[in-house]
């Protein structure tokens, strides 16, 4: 289904709902459908409920509502979700074998940008245009190691996007910082006139024609002193620092190392790594992944209003991983690591639960549905380590 007959049927379920005197306004001539915006989720979205609602004389939540009972009865359409004021984002029958087809191809670069693209500065979650440009981003951070570490983190999440990007610290970095938080810093000094570092310098070379430098400080809350986060290790220091908003304190603890459902950390790499025991498992079986219908999303019941959802509805997941391409260029255009941290979280909640009925029980031989599970596992696996490695955090095979 098209954008332009996704939009009439929008207007026709609008119809539908004035027909049966549900709703007593004109119905529109035209409606907009465009991808989901910050907060939205699905293939589509549209704001037509916040359109009729004054005209309606009904609240936008309620009209929101009327009109997902009639599209969601419509051919072609798996899901819509009523989100903020009244936004209906609408899942598309298909998308979602297509989108685990495009993860698995595309592995740990799911949601990276092959060139540098050109973005609107006032959308940063719009979709890349097919204008190239060679602008050097210059990433600064004062001495201090959260800043180092979120501009290292900025820095892996720019250059997944295509962005050319080159790092300076305002003093020469510390020998731990490198050695065990694993930042890699291109020079120290002014940004203007910086020194030669000793951490695996990599001069970015611009092109002739290419625009000024964008010069961005990067100047996150610090840990309060005399917190080191060092002694936590690479994985759970990093996370430490990166998880919390820039604008926040981080708590250097040892919570960050502990092995339980309260440490989103743990949740994370768990989630992966449960995801491929899965994959082994399954080889053990003799069956592999296949993307297809998981049989486990909410299914329409005799009567059509009514939606039955399944223990392991995947719906939410689905969600979250088509989200991951507007995710990461959020984050490089905010330069907000913690975006990326949060929505793995996200992740790791959303495919647990399916975990459990991957693999057959018992006498069950392995089916296609079962064949679709692992593959839509494995595809959030993959989001997962690659998530994790923007944020220099390993993504354990075993835990």
């Amino acid at each position: 289904m098209t954008p332009v007959e996704l939009s009439r049927t929008v207007l026709r379920a609008v119809r539908r709902a004035v027909d049966d005197g549900e709703l007593d306004v004109a119905v529109p001539g035209q409606t907009s459908v465009t991808p989901p915006g910050p907060g939205g989720c699905g293939d589509y979205a549209t704001n037509v409920a916040l359109q009729l609602a004054r005209p309606a004389g009904q609240p936008p939540l309620r009209v929101a509502e009327i009109i997902r009972e009639r599209l969601v009865r419509t051919d072609g359409i798996s899901a819509v979700v009523v989100t903020g004021p009244g936004f209906l984002n609408i899942s598309l029958r298909g998308t979602e074998t297509a989108l685990v087809r495009e993860i698995l191809r595309s592995g740990h670069r799911y949601g990276h940008a092959d060139r540098p693209t050109d973005r609107p500065t006032d959308r940063p979650t719009d979709r890349p245009t097919d204008r190239p440009t060679d602008r050097l981003v210059q990433l600064h951070a004062p001495h201090e190691v959260r800043a180092v570490v979120v501009m290292d983190a900025v820095a892996r999440i720019l250059r997944s996007q295509g962005t050319l990007v080159r790092t300076s610290c305002a003093g020469r970095p510390e020998p731990e910082w490198a050695d065990i938080l694993g930042v890699d810093i291109d020079a120290y000094g002014t940004p203007d006139a910086p020194a030669p570092s000793d951490v695996n310098a990599r001069p970015v070379p611009a092109a002739p024609d290419a625009p000024a430098p964008l010069d961005v400080n990067l100047r996150p809350v610090p840990a309060a002193p005399p917190a080191d986060p060092t002694p936590l290790g690479r994985d759970a220091a990093r996370w430490a620092l990166l998880h919390p908003a820039l604008h926040d304190r981080p708590r250097i603890t040892a919570d960050h190392l502990v092995q339980r459902e309260s440490n989103p950390l743990f949740r994370v790499r768990y989630a992966h790594a449960r995801t491929r025991a899965l994959t082994r498992n399954a080889a053990d079986l003799g069956f592999h992944a296949e993307p297809g219908d998981t049989g486990l999303r909410g299914t329409q019941a005799a009567v059509p209003e009514t939606v039955v959802q399944d223990t392991h509805d995947t719906t939410a997941l689905w969600h979250a991983l088509a989200d991951h391409p507007r995710v990461l260029q959020a984050a490089a255009a905010h330069h907000a690591p913690d975006r990326l941290a949060r929505y793995l979280v996200t992740v790791a909640d959303a495919v647990l639960p399916l975990l459990a009925a991957v693999l057959p029980r018992g006498a069950e031989k392995p089916s296609a549905a079962h064949r679709a599970r692992l593959a839509l596992a494995e595809a959030a696996g993959a989001v997962l380590a690659g998530g994790l490695s923007l944020l220099g955090i390993d993504a354990p095979e075993h835990l």
